[in-house]
């Protein structure tokens, strides 16, 4: 099968284009730095015509036969399935993920394009009774209009599907922006993709440019109905600033600052499993990433004796060798982030168990113990491969230590007594919680999303089909209607 081709370019009504701004967005390889490809970026004009393109689209696409919806989301499954290899080594060479990564981010892709699927079929109303003599009354379910798609490059591909694709598959179109980090994996793949598949021409479209010339314009342009994203919370506030401005429904998956809460009978060797995964996985480059380990005072030492044997012994390094488990982060930026980070927080006071040191854009898999909710690695969000291990003495102090922070997205809570888990998971202010796993979960069927500054709004199911569509009611009266005057 021959490799897609022309995916350096803009996507609209169906055209691959070269951008008409005077800026260039260079694709970079996190773990070399060398240069995967180079788009002549989109200008506002760009921006403006692709709106003004889904727009007309969304007009027929939202009437189309839902067989015809439900088929293109299968064929381009089945197109996806077939390329497999093809997206994973995009994934390795322009986000830095390790084998394991792309085929996990692949297989969630997959998923949610089979569960979007269903959801022609799912655009049910409602006939409800009339308070008015002789009056009917119609609910209707009807595809937004245009979907803003703002994606993310640390899973770019399948956080832009889990909107993209049930947003097509109900009869919207969308316009997507990828982030210039994963400009292929997070945009122009996706449309090459639907393209092959038989999506009708400006159903989707894309514009790759710098976010200073265009971000905002995007944002606020009046065409589309509501605004996808999934990334950083201060970007994520200004885009509910824009959008509100603009009485536009939002869609906001932020940070997190996940806590894996440890209580004194779990099985000590199952939560170091967990806790190894869900730090670690994707260099720790996941809103859901475990970001603080609290443990039970009594097997504290223990569990972190193992934890640490176990993170010394991660492989780190080239993301394109097979056995890597710890890759590149996004940029040298955020590698000097994470490993002054690291750096303030052993001046708090914390102890450097290993790890801290970067090679380029790969930081260590780095321990901190002794780690207390004062210090930087409690309070922010790492998005790296490091964490601190913090101690408590009951269930009162894990649950006030969980709530510390101002992010509340996923987390994880190990425990052999399942009601006593329950409970406590029930207090943890965040969107989701994990008992006997990890904080790194996400399925196209369940709600996915945050409390606090993790976000608003749901992903998956019936909940993104409530954020992605809108109710109208239409009454007729089958019998004449008496008035007052």
């Amino acid at each position: 099968m021959q490799q897609y081709t022309d995916l350096n370019k803009q996507f609209i009504a169906g055209e691959w284009l070269e951008g008409s701004a005077d800026h260039e967005v260079e694709n970079l390889n996190p773990y070399d730095e060398s240069v995967i490809n180079t788009f002549k970026g989109a200008s506002t004009d760009d921006v403006d015509r692709a709106f003004k393109v889904a727009k007309d689209a969304s007009k027929s696409w939202s009437v189309s036969n839902p067989l015809e919806r439900q088929q293109v989301m299968l064929k381009a499954a089945n197109i996806l399935k077939e390329r497999k290899e093809e997206i994973i080594n995009w994934i390795t060479k322009e986000v830095g993920g390790t084998y394991l990564k792309g085929e996990i981010e692949y297989t969630q892709t997959y998923n949610m394009l089979i569960e979007a699927a269903s959801f022609p079929m799912w655009m049910h109303g409602y006939t409800i009774p009339s308070v008015t003599p002789g009056k009917q009354t119609l609910v209707y379910r009807k595809a937004l209009g245009v979907i803003a798609m703002i994606s993310p490059w640390n899973f770019p591909l399948y956080l832009s599907m889990r909107t993209v694709a049930p947003a097509l598959a109900v009869g919207n179109s969308v316009v997507m922006k990828p982030a210039s980090q994963s400009p292929v994996t997070g945009g122009t793949f996706i449309a090459k993709l639907f393209e092959e598949a038989g999506l009708p021409a400006g159903v989707i479209n894309v514009v790759v440019g710098k976010s200073s010339v265009i971000g905002d314009h995007f944002t606020a342009n009046p065409e589309s109905s509501l605004i996808s994203f999934t990334g950083s919370t201060p970007v994520g506030k200004g885009i509910g600033k824009i959008g509100g401005e603009g009485l536009k429904k939002l869609a906001l998956e932020l940070g997190g600052n996940n806590p894996f809460i440890i209580l004194e009978d779990a099985d000590i060797d199952r939560a170091v499993d967990s806790t190894i995964f869900g730090r670690f996985m994707h260099q720790g480059q996941i809103c859901m990433s475990t970001n603080r380990i609290l443990v039970h005072e009594s097997i504290y030492d223990k569990f972190t004796e193992k934890f640490i044997e176990r993170a010394k012994a991660l492989p780190y390094g080239d993301p394109a060798d097979k056995n890597t488990v710890v890759g590149p982060l996004i940029d040298n930026k955020a590698a000097k982030r994470v490993v002054e980070l690291v750096q303030r927080t052993v001046d708090a006071g914390a102890k450097l168990e290993t790890g801290g040191q970067a090679d380029g854009n790969v930081v260590q898999p780095t321990v901190l113990s002794g780690v207390t909710k004062d210090m930087p690695i409690f309070q922010e969000e790492v998005f790296g491969p490091a964490v601190g291990i913090i101690k408590f003495k009951d269930d009162a102090e894990a649950i006030e230590l969980a709530n510390s922070t101002e992010f509340g997205l996923s987390g994880a809570l190990h425990t052999k007594d399942l009601q006593r888990g329950i409970r406590i998971a029930k207090q943890i202010e965040t969107g989701m919680i994990h008992i006997n796993d990890q904080s790194v979960n996400d399925e196209p069927n369940t709600p996915f999303g945050g409390e606090k500054n993790s976000g608003v709004g749901r992903f998956g199911g019936q909940w993104i089909l409530e954020e992605l569509t809108t109710l109208q009611w239409i009454s007729y009266q089958d019998e004449y209607r008496d008035y007052p005057f």
